[in-house]
């Protein structure tokens, strides 16, 4: 403390946060389950008046008189996350992106995403970093710590629908987890993304021996041991969504759902384990959506809160991840069951893995030290 009132802080481009490990799945899974547990036990806090929700988005009307003003495409949106997190971590941050599906006709990711870091005391900025990589492997990794504890020990067969970013991440953390896993059936839209996907799983899980290309998402999932839809899909139509049908399904069936999801009334069925990664997040999306809600976000989880608004289910029905990794609910009890595992994406994760990453580049020292002020002007 010594150095206050000087503020200094650390600015992390892509290449820094890859040196200071923000690619290694193993450790964001374990990191992951970490932050669940905490979720468990209540030390954290996001936004909302329930302390859970997903952040504040700029919202776009159809019709604007200002011509310069963006217009309601698909995944066009503005969207600031910030969250607390406790436990060893004691950090806050927000993550802020930008999205927009036409960015890819451009060379650009569809999201660009940067996310601070700050000290839970005095609220100083502690990293301002590139974030693209940090979201994407946050997010694949809580499919991961789902497979630790939900997925079949034996698992070899994945079926994945979507073969891009969030794809990979996916099956790099199970990969981390499921060690026995040697087949993948993909399903894509396009080639380049398809042929892009084999050569990155060649590359770097040499174990997979067997991977096929399917032409329908019902003979990816027949057969699969951990199923996971990971494409993106505009909104508002759910007749669009990408359906999972329970005759589908071998016996023990884990199925992974960050990405847009529809399921059959088979999959309604009550002795369909459904799980969330945290049930006070869906409770905050849903009271700021119109009904029924999965129109609008077509995570999974969201249809499941329709399902308890419609009286088709009761809350204690859902589990939550969190208490699962805690050890407070138990995880998988059979190798028959089938778990569906929804995955909305929290700041909380970004905040986790973030704080890690930050202090491996302060251990290491990476990245570009940057002065906010020697003394502040205004005090």
């Amino acid at each position: 403390m010594s150095d206050l009132p000087k503020i200094e802080f650390i600015y992390l481009n892509e290449q820094d946060m890859i040196k200071a490990g923000v690619t290694d799945m193993a450790a964001c899974v374990d990191t992951m389950e970490d932050m669940f547990t905490l979720l468990h036990k209540g030390d954290y806090r996001m936004a909302g008046a329930n302390n859970d929700s997903h952040g504040a988005m700029i919202m776009f009307p159809e019709e604007s008189p200002f011509p310069t003003m963006p217009k309601p495409t698909a995944d066009r949106r503005f969207m600031a996350m910030p969250a607390y997190l406790g436990g060893d971590y004691c950090t806050a941050g927000v993550k802020w992106y930008g999205s927009n599906i036409a960015n890819r006709d451009k060379g650009l990711p569809r999201s660009i995403l940067m996310f601070t870091l700050n000290d839970a005391d005095t609220s100083a900025p502690l990293a301002y970093m590139s974030a693209n990589l940090l979201s994407a492997y946050r997010t694949g990794a809580v499919p991961g710590v789902g497979a630790r504890h939900l997925a079949r020990k034996d698992s070899k067969v994945v079926g994945l629908q979507g073969p891009g970013v969030m794809g990979k991440t996916s099956l790099a953390a199970f990969m981390a987890t499921c060690p026995n896993i040697d087949t993948v059936k993909i399903l894509g839209r396009s080639q380049g993304s398809i042929d892009a996907f084999v050569e990155w799983t060649k590359e770097n899980y040499p174990q997979i021996t067997n991977i096929e290309i399917v032409d329908d998402i019902e003979a990816m999932v027949r057969g699969s041991d951990i199923v996971t839809y990971c494409g993106s899909c505009e909104t508002g139509d759910v007749s669009k969504y990408p359906l999972v049908k329970r005759e589908w399904l071998k016996p023990g069936a884990f199925l992974s759902m960050p990405a847009a999801c529809e399921i059959d009334t088979g999959m309604e069925a009550k002795d369909v384990r459904k799980v969330m990664d945290n049930i006070g997040l869906y409770e905050a999306w849903f009271e700021e959506l119109p009904k029924p809600a999965h129109v609008h976000v077509p995570v999974i989880g969201v249809r499941f809160l329709d399902m308890i608004h419609e009286g088709k289910m009761t809350r204690d029905d859902l589990e939550d991840l969190g208490d699962i990794c805690a050890g407070a609910t138990p995880g998988r009890q059979n190798d028959e069951e089938i778990i569906i595992l929804s995955v909305g994406g929290m700041p909380v994760e970004d905040v986790a893995w973030g704080t890690k990453v930050y202090r491996n580049a302060i251990e290491r020292g990476i990245g570009t030290k940057l002065n906010l002020w020697d003394t502040p002007v205004l005090r």
